[in-house]
């Protein structure tokens, strides 16, 4: 029981993710969000400080110093594998909640058929955080607008699945 309600945790973080998909067409922008003002970060400039530092020293090899990823990522390596996505806000990385960003880092990509290793032994939940920040800081302010009405949807339906 337990880790099917994870899983369905995990999925609910999921939901919408199309991994072929970038950044959003303006067609892809519903009037409500393209129309409101942008949504406001929930972390400071001293995490982002403190992140870029964390990012260069632990992200930066696989998906660039800069957060643009591989080209080509969205193709299969040779050993059969998608690359490291860009992570600046291109890519499907805003298609996820906090949640998933955060347990995607700490246990990374290779219990769902990725690549990515996890980084739970290696950077505490404030270190990750950090670079979540910094990453989250070269978001445009639509894109990063479009994750935080999908980072509150997936808070609510965490909360309707806790109560039952």
């Amino acid at each position: 029981m337990k880790r099917t309600k994870l899983n369905l945790i995990f999925m609910i973080g999921l939901a919408g993710c199309d991994s072929q998909k970038s950044a959003p067409s303006e067609k892809a922008i519903p009037a409500a969000i393209s129309q409101s003002s942008t949504a406001e970060r929930w972390y400071g400039m001293d995490q982002v400080k403190r992140g870029g530092e964390l990012y260069q020293e632990t992200c930066a090899s696989c998906h660039k110093p800069d957060a643009s990823g591989t080209p080509n990522w969205q193709e299969l390596d040779p050993q059969g594998n998608y690359p490291p996505p860009p992570l600046n806000g291109t890519a499907h990385t805003w298609h996820h909640p906090l949640s998933v960003l955060r347990r995607t880092v700490n246990i990374g990509g290779i219990p769902l058929g990725g690549t990515m290793p996890g980084f739970a032994d290696k950077l505490n939940k404030q270190q990750i955080d950090d670079i979540l920040a910094w990453v989250q800081s070269h978001w445009t302010d639509e894109i990063y607008t479009i994750w935080h009405e999908r980072n509150l949807q997936a808070g609510k339906s965490l909360q309707l699945l806790n109560k039952g």
